[in-house]
């Protein structure tokens, strides 16, 4: 709030005094003593006098004892001493919230009210308190009459540059007396707070969610109104908040000015800086009070909360399908459009969401930042590294409501629900083969084309599916990460582990309907009927020759390439067949007679 208007009116006579003559900025009234004129403002304007006098840096006669503040009346002294003694003697009979002054309780009940009296004569935009719209206009006539001493950076309002002042110094003289964390300014102490007493006093009106801050409940009203008054000049984009833009803009310039002490990682917020610092610390301060989870950012934690409560705030109006985030609601909607704005510039690749872009890049760069801290393994994006901490943990947190089977991921338990349903959603146009997860369709899709898009940087060998990629470089390594309990045998992959697990346990779930054998594997029992139906579906290209089951084929084709990827490590002979290697490997250790030719 602006200091109490004042003028001095001479009278015109040399000699002669002058007299001052104190006028109200909100009315008429003017009063030759300025004693008077503050009991009027009291009176008549008690919010702006309370805001006036907390906000005065005046010195004068009586000092404050705490902070060595001076003041010049002693009723400005004892709304002071307030903020020390933490008296709050003004209560919202609403919601139960206290305020030192009744200036600030008559503003925090206009968010009850929606009661906005102040309006910009420019914009037609309103605010609950005449200095907020004075900061506000502020933003039309760009004027900044707060400078720094120190920088001379310039600042729209008193408070904003305190909260600047900080930086210099490093002072932080509001701690909290939960947790012991020191907080710049008093508003921000405020927030923190609310971490620790899960208050939300700001109830949206629309769908009764509610939040920490007036702006936070603000900025979401514009999810319902559909308003966003802060436009990029550069594409056109629109935003809810002044700060998101200007973060925005920094994408078209390139400046990413919030850099990281510990890996140099740089960032075009504060705000995000502060979310990635807390990788290197582990601190998650957001604690959801149902299931003890912890989330590094408010943001991360209230769309968790949505999990228990089901809440989905944001439907899509094409579809009518809901969310529980924006950003969710905004990749979403880029299915109907088909809009993919975010482009890899080494390979053109597009995508529907920033982070999926930033995962892409790190397939041409080969950053896997996210590391496990068990067996070394990394991971390009973090949910990897959580779902592969539960081969190690044995942890399947989401279980199929059907059948009670248990599966590592949300992704696997969604892959497993249509084999109830028999809801198969994906229709292959070459075959007519339909699949419950469009992933899987497409890697089908390239048995038809051909195409092998994922290539082994060390033979050069190529496959349809990343996995697949993946499972065969560890013929490179040698890692064999998945272990048996029972015999300390290892595997590249966590079905082979399975699967050999059942020669411990005797188990063969797959039975023969017409002999009762039974098997280890589904693919196995499919290869087997096929021994009482005679069907022979796989045809080589070359000799016509017809085979009960693919890798018979694959096998067979290699007496036409002269193929022989099998190799004895200890004589160097190759092989069609791993069966073959295996067989012949026991010559080496004796147990089986060589073959005299």
């Amino acid at each position: 709030m602006e200091s109490l208007n004042s003028r001095t009116e001479n009278s015109g006579h040399t000699g002669e005094v002058s007299s001052e003559v104190f006028a109200c900025s909100q009315c008429p009234f003017v009063h030759m003593e300025e004693e008077k004129l503050h009991q009027h403002i009291e009176k008549v304007h008690p919010v702006e006098y309370n805001i006036i006098i907390i906000d005065s840096d005046n010195p004068g006669a009586h000092t404050c004892s705490e902070c060595g503040k001076s003041f010049k009346y002693a009723s400005r002294l004892a709304l002071h001493m307030r903020i020390h003694t933490g008296e709050r003697p003004y209560q919202c009979s609403h919601c139960g919230k206290s305020f030192c002054q009744s200036g600030y309780l008559i503003i925090h009940q206009r968010s009850h009210t929606g009661e906005r009296p102040y309006q910009c004569s420019q914009c037609g935009k309103s605010y609950v308190s005449l200095s907020v719209l004075k900061i506000h206009q502020r933003t039309h006539t760009g004027e900044e009459p707060y400078h720094c001493s120190l920088c001379g950076k310039s600042f729209k309002s008193t408070s904003h540059l305190k909260q600047h002042q900080q930086t210099h110094t490093e002072l932080r003289p509001y701690p909290c007396t939960e947790c012991g964390k020191s907080f710049r300014s008093q508003s921000a102490l405020r927030r923190h707070r609310q971490n620790h007493t899960g208050e939300r006093p700001y109830q949206c009106s629309h769908c009764g969610m509610s939040f920490r801050s007036q702006s936070a409940l603000t900025g979401h009203r514009q999810n319902h109104t559909g308003e966003r008054p802060y436009q990029c000049s550069q594409c056109g984009k629109c935003f809810k908040l002044q700060k998101t833009l200007i973060a925005h803009q920094r994408s078209h310039t390139g400046e990413r000015p919030y850099q990281c002490s510990q890996c140099v990682k740089s960032y075009v917020s504060l705000s995000v800086l502060k979310i990635h610092q807390r990788t290197h610390t582990g601190e998650r301060p957001y604690h959801c009070s149902q299931c003890e989870k912890s989330f590094r950012s408010a943001s991360h934690l209230t769309t968790h909360q949505r999990t228990h409560t089901e809440l989905r705030p944001y439907p899509c109006s094409e579809c009518g399908k809901r969310f529980r985030s924006q950003s969710a609601l905004t990749g979403h909607r880029r299915n109907h459009t088909g809009e993919r704005p975010y482009q890899c510039s080494q390979c053109g690749k597009s995508f529907k969401l920033p982070k999926t872009l930033k995962i892409h890049q790190r397939i041409h760069t080969g950053e896997r930042p996210y590391q496990c801290s068990q067996c070394g393994k990394s991971f390009t994006q973090l949910s990897s590294l959580t779902q592969h901490r539960r081969f190690h943990t044995g942890e399947r947190p989401f279980s199929c409501s059907q059948c009670d089977k248990c599966f590592i991921s949300a992704f696997l338990l969604a892959m497993h629900e249509p084999t109830h349903t028999g809801e198969h959603q994906h229709l292959c146009p070459h075959c007519g083969k339909t699949f419950n997860n469009l992933s899987n369709l497409r890697a089908h899709i390239r048995t038809h084309t051909g195409e092998r898009p994922y290539q082994c940087n060390q033979c050069r060998k190529s496959f349809s599916r990343s996995g697949t990629l993946k499972k065969h470089e560890r013929t490179h390594t040698g890692e064999r990460p998945f272990h048996c309990s029972q015999c300390e045998k290892s595997f590249t992959r966590s079905s082979a582990l399975k699967r050999h697990q059942q020669i411990h346990t005797g188990e063969r779930p797959y039975p023969c309907l017409q002999c009762g054998k039974s098997f280890i594997r589904s693919s196995h029992l499919t290869d087997h009927q096929r021994t009482h139906t005679g069907e022979r579906p796989y045809h080589c290209s070359q000799c016509g020759k017809s085979f009960a089951s693919k890798s018979d084929l694959v096998k067979h084709q290699r007496t036409h390439t002269g193929e022989r990827p099998y190799h004895c490590s200890q004589c160097g002979k190759s092989f069609t067949s791993a069966s073959d290697l295996a067989r012949h490997r026991r010559t080496h250790k004796g147990e089986l007679p060589l073959n005299c030719s």
